[in-house]
């Protein structure tokens, strides 16, 4: 029995939750456009560039989840993931996760996205185990803070390494990562088998630079695994 990890955004979804999220909650006047936009859009550049405060993210992206009731949160989620989330999943993706569950290996999404958003997305692909960032809460409701160490870059490495203190069982696993981000290299050095999704192109040049295989899951019918002779 192996370990599978995931990363979620441009990797098992073609899109990314987090800045599908905030927009969802634009378009439906949830939260004001004009005051949210271009601060989304500067979060998602310096993610992509390697440079984000995941702590300053984490106010921004947790504040609606602070200022609004559970049961409304819920219930635009249920749209936002019908809507949104699910013409974000493709059959590769869906085939990647099964050809893992069927070899009978553990399966652990692993993401930055928040656990709120993306706790039903992992449902959508049968995946029991969730590693996410999780947003604090107060008497049960939501605070615009991250609750111990965000899953992301090196919090990824250490996340997992915590969850696996509970599995004795996953101790000498084989691993494998799916990953489209540079952010997640730290991970990605640390697995058995790192295979870049659809890669950025800083993530590109290091799986061609050190041979690791490069997946394709958007343009054929069947995952595509390529790596360098």
């Amino acid at each position: 029995m192996g370990l599978a990890l995931f990363d979620l955004d441009h990797t098992l979804l073609n899109g990314d939750s987090d800045h599908e999220w905030a927009r969802f909650l634009m378009d439906e006047g949830i939260v004001d456009r004009e005051a949210n936009s271009s601060a989304n859009e500067q979060f998602y550049a310096d993610y992509t560039a390697g440079t984000l405060d995941i702590h300053a993210f984490a106010r921004f992206a947790f504040a609606p989840l602070a200022a609004h009731p559970l049961q409304a949160l819920e219930s635009w989620r249920a749209r936002y993931l019908q809507e949104r989330i699910e013409p974000m999943i493709g059959e590769q993706a869906r085939a990647l996760v099964s050809r893992h569950r069927e070899a009978g290996d553990t399966l652990v999404l692993i993401t930055a996205t928040n656990s709120f958003v993306t706790r039903p997305i992992a449902d959508l692909f049968d995946i029991e185990h969730l590693i996410a960032t999780e947003p604090k809460r107060i008497d049960g409701r939501f605070v615009a803070e991250i609750e111990g160490t965000p899953a992301f870059r090196e919090g990824k490495v250490a996340r997992l390494q915590a969850w696996l203190a509970s599995r004795p069982d996953l101790a000498e696993a084989e691993s494998w990562f799916y990953s489209d981000s540079h952010n997640d290299l730290p991970l990605l050095e640390r697995v058995d088998h790192p295979v870049a999704v659809n890669p950025d192109t800083k993530l590109a040049a290091v799986a061609d630079a050190r041979g690791w295989p490069i997946l394709n899951l958007r343009d054929s019918a069947q995952p595509k695994l390529s790596a360098k002779a």
